[in-house]
């Protein structure tokens, strides 16, 4: 299975449309559906972990109120 090479968001994404469109023909045998489903699947799972990594990198953090620090979301008002 391929994710487990380091596919970067897009390579991932790309990979997904291309599993979507295989198994929208539906012209591939149950067994290899399956398979694909699940690479799909994978692929989905491990989008999410690098866009769960990206938001964090926007947070960025401001002084609290207590003065210690305060998560706030990059592109929020000061």
């Amino acid at each position: 299975m391929e994710t487990k090479t380091e596919l970067s968001f897009e390579q991932a994404s790309a990979k997904i449309e291309d599993i979507v469109r295989l198994l929208e023909k539906g012209e591939i045998p149950l067994d290899k559906s399956l398979s694909l489903f699940e690479e799909g699947a994978n692929l989905i799972r491990k989008c999410g972990k690098i866009l769960d990594e990206a938001e964090q990198t926007v947070v960025r953090l401001q002084k609290g109120e207590s003065g210690g620090p305060k998560e706030t979301l990059f592109n929020e008002d000061q």
